[in-house]
């Protein structure tokens, strides 16, 4: 409640009102500061019909004293211009209470007038009980008329301020929350709800132009590879990189946006029908192929990516999307680094698939996995040295199904873990209880490479040994050399980890991935297993025999043992013993067996009853074949 001078009720100024107050006035300026409560407390009463909360009851008190305090002390003989710097509070107050919507602008005006009656009423009653003179009274009163009709003036144009400040404030946020509701907040590319929303109106155009819509879903190849030694912060430098070059080799009518994580989808209008999605298809691996500078040191990080197109017309954006993303799948399948567009049997594809995904998780709660065991033995007194433990699905509508028919499934979702450490536990427990029925033999297992990219594999190793109560010695675990080659230094950790349990390491299919002599002397590595494609048909080619000779012997200069696998032939095995491979498995000696045939297996094996000899009846190529989990 600003003041200023003025003059009386005429208009003109009285020679008392100017620049100095005379002496009534400055008398009731002082006797109003004096009684500023009670006028609050009156302001107060008399406004206590609308519940307000404490807090703008506090701002509305605050404003009564403020306003009180400027013009007491204007009348007092204060400076004017002190008095309207206070004001500026009040006024930023009423404002604010107005334009945030805490009191009805109505209750704010009231407020003004309930303080202006209520000052009034301790003017005249100081007045008359201190014989003031008329003239004084009308100074102050006209005072404090003057300060009430400015202070509504100065409110109105805060209350406006404050409003236009606020609806842009409302703007902004009202922006921002849209942009980050169809927005991805790393890339700044338009997420899944706005990429389906203009898909959508680029599928009603098409329909009325007789052009064709494209959808491309793009996945990044190995990203996990990256955050993983690089670190997150790398991986999302990648991805604002990877965002950049997308967008920039896509036209201006087209779209590019993220999923999430490592996927990307383009959406392009105003198709040829030919080959206009595998275009934009070949420009967007083609702007991955220079390397991505990261990080302040600028490592060039080369990336690449799978990519599913589908064009056409569809029911719905979703639609077109899902086709893209089975068609990425299949990218994926097919070696990465690639586009596939999408064909109708691949639906059907994706379909079994699912249907496979959820057999197996019920199978996982309905126990129908088993493991076999198939003996290896030492080629030189042909001894039977242990088993591996190899696992089969029993299903009720799929019959008993081969590793290669779900184990790839396993890995890619990620239950192999689970599944993996059942193994672990169970092929330990038959172990130990051979050993206590008096055949002592080892137990292999395979790991996964799902599985070797946790610290878990130790804490796993570690509860099945301690549960079965099996020697530590007795316990070796496969992993396959492309597995050891994904993360050198950690799988490097984790296998000296398992190794000081007193567990051996064997490298199986050794011979297909790609480690090098320097790698192999980095690994803690008691046997490398052979694979089968260097033992099949050995009589017959003396290349694979050179082959062989030279795995043999890179194993004999490493003080590794070796293992062959796969041998079905009489011929085979005499050339592997020519050649002084280590041990051996195969069909030429057994099956993969179950429990008990293994332990009868055992018995014979000890009684000398069992003979090297070529199987009798037709080896299933896709069992030798299995991967294993």
């Amino acid at each position: 409640m600003l003041i200023e001078p003025v003059g009386g009720p005429s208009g003109e100024p009285h020679d008392s009102v100017g620049d100095l107050p005379d002496a009534h006035v400055r008398l009731l300026g002082e006797q109003l500061k004096a009684q500023s409560e009670q006028i609050l407390a009156t302001t107060v009463v008399r406004s206590s019909g609308l519940a307000l909360s404490d807090a703008v009851e506090e701002r509305f008190r605050r404003m009564g004293e403020i306003s009180t305090l400027a013009v007491a002390s204007w009348m007092a003989g204060g400076s004017v211009e002190e008095a309207m710097d206070v004001g500026q509070e009040v006024w930023q107050i009423f404002g604010q209470l107005a334009a945030q919507h805490a009191a009805p602008l109505a209750e704010v005006t009231k407020r003004v007038w309930r303080w202006r009656d209520a000052a009034v009423e301790v003017l005249r009653r100081t007045a008359s009980r201190e014989q003031v003179p008329t003239r004084a009274l009308e100074d102050a009163l006209a005072m404090l008329e003057t300060t009430l009709r400015l202070t509504l003036v100065q409110m109105c144009e805060s209350f406006d301020a404050e409003r236009a400040r606020a609806d842009e404030e409302l703007e902004r946020r009202q922006h921002e929350l849209t942009f980050l509701a169809t927005h991805d907040t790393l890339t700044g590319l338009p997420n899944r709800a706005l990429i389906v929303d203009r898909l959508g109106q680029m599928l009603l155009r098409a329909r009325h132009t007789k052009s064709a819509v494209a959808a491309l879903f793009v996945d990044l190849d190995n990203f996990k590879t990256i955050n993983d030694t690089l670190g997150h912060g790398a991986g999302d430098e990648l991805l604002r990189a990877v965002a950049a070059r997308f967008d920039g080799v896509v036209r201006d009518v087209d779209a590019v946006g993220r999923l999430g994580g490592d996927e990307f989808v383009i959406v392009a209008g105003d198709m040829s029908p030919g080959a206009g999605g595998e275009l934009v298809a070949e420009r967007l691996l083609e702007s991955l192929r220079q390397p991505i500078p990261i990080g302040e040191d600028e490592t060039p990080v080369t990336v690449t990516a799978s990519i599913g197109v589908a064009a056409g017309d569809r029911a719905s954006a979703s639609d077109l999307l899902r086709d893209a993303d089975i068609a990425m799948y299949q990218a994926k399948l097919s070696g990465r680094n690639g586009y596939v567009v999408f064909e109708n049997a691949m639906a059907e594809a994706v379909q079994s698939r699912m249907e496979l995904e959820l057999d197996l998780r019920a199978a996982i709660d309905k126990e129908e996995f088993f493991l076999v065991y198939q003996p290896t033995f030492d080629l030189r007194d042909m001894s039977a040295t242990g088993v591996e433990a190899l696992i089969r699905w029993r299903s009720p509508t799929r019959g008993v199904v081969q590793p290669d028919g779900f184990v790839p499934l396993l890995e890619e979702t990620g239950l192999i873990g689970e599944i993996g450490r059942w193994v672990l536990l169970h092929a330990c427990a038959q172990a130990a209880i051979w050993h206590r029925e008096g055949y002592p033999v080892g137990i292999a297992v395979n790991v996964s490479a799902r599985q070797l990219d946790s610290d878990q594999i130790c804490a796993d190793v570690r509860r099945a040994l301690q549960e079965s109560g099996l020697a530590a010695a007795s316990l070796t675990l496969e992993i396959t050399e492309t597995t050891l080659m994904r993360d050198t230094e950690e799988t490097i950790r984790r296998l000296t980890a398992i190794k000081e349990l007193g567990v051996r390491i064997a490298i199986d299919d050794f011979g297909t991935g790609y480690s090098s002599l320097g790698h192999l002397r980095q690994f803690p590595v008691d046997a490398l297993k052979i694979d089968r494609s260097f033992i099949t048909g050995l009589v017959h080619n003396e290349q694979g025999e050179s082959l062989l000779n030279t795995l043999v012997q890179l194993g004999k200069a490493l003080s590794i043992e070796t293992i062959a696998e796969g041998i079905e032939a009489v011929g085979e095995l005499e050339l592997l013993q020519a050649n002084e491979c280590d041990g051996g498995q195969g069909f030429l000696f057994a099956r993969p067996l179950d429990a008990d045939a293994i332990k009868a297996f055992l018995k014979q094996c000890i009684a000398g009853e069992t003979s090297v000899r070529a199987p009798t009846e037709p080896i299933p190529r896709a069992h030798t074949a299995s991967p294993k989990p």
